[in-house]
């Protein structure tokens, strides 16, 4: 597995410093690595709000970093002991009492989703973020990725555009959700939280009232 790639804010004047908070892994989504135009905003963001966020990459986005060739993503099943992987090599580089919370972009959310409530059971994580969460492919409808998040225990948020053609805001407010689920929705945005340039909104503002909503969850864990 590609190294983490760790940004933290600078640390306040000494007596001064606040409880920190939870340190967040972030993995990508299917298409784009985690050095994407869209993670270096967004992790920029992050560290802004006073969050300090590591990306890492799969094996196979690794490769392709390398080879430039473009390949799609294993099973899940085959990219969850890689996450599992990147959560013990970011334990051992964190000083002991720092807690985690996992999740990740697209497919990297729905991993982290699908691994949350067995981590959180353990002490291992203190909860979940996911940014564009694929709730059904685009124009499947029908075709839902929710059984777990129904019973999710895992205190969670979920960031979405409310145009996400993996889920749009009308779709998702129909959805039987755990509670533990806080979703936040980003005015007019696509899958990557873009807006269109007649809402008047932006990417980049678009990024940053998430990475806003994350630091406020993430002090409440």
């Amino acid at each position: 597995m590609a190294g983490l790639l760790t940004m933290r804010p600078e640390k306040e004047a000494e007596g001064t410093r606040k409880r920190s908070l939870p340190h967040l892994l972030l993995a990508h989504g299917a298409g784009q690595g985690m050095r994407s135009p869209y993670f270096e905003t967004l992790s920029q963001q992050l560290v802004a709000n006073g969050v300090a966020v590591t990306r890492f990459e799969f094996g196979y986005m690794a490769i392709r970093g390398q080879d430039g060739k473009r390949r799609p993503p294993p099973r899940i099943n085959l990219l969850i002991p890689e996450y599992h992987a990147a959560i013990e090599q970011l334990r051992d580089e964190l000083a002991p009492g720092e807690r985690i919370v996992i999740g990740g972009k697209s497919m990297g959310g729905r991993i982290a989703s699908m691994m949350a409530d067995e981590l959180f059971e353990t002490g291992e994580i203190a909860g979940l973020v996911c940014l564009g969460y694929p709730f059904h492919p685009p124009k499947k409808l029908t075709t839902l990725r929710t059984a777990h998040l129904e019973r999710l225990q895992t205190p969670a948020l979920i960031l979405q555009g409310e145009r996400d053609p993996f889920g749009t805001r009308s779709e998702v407010e129909s959805y039987p959700l755990s509670d533990a689920i806080r979703v936040v929705w980003i005015g007019d945005g696509d899958h990557d939280l873009a807006p269109r340039v007649k809402s008047g909104l932006t990417r980049e503002g678009n990024l940053a009232t998430a990475a806003k909503a994350i630091s406020a969850f993430l002090a409440k864990l």
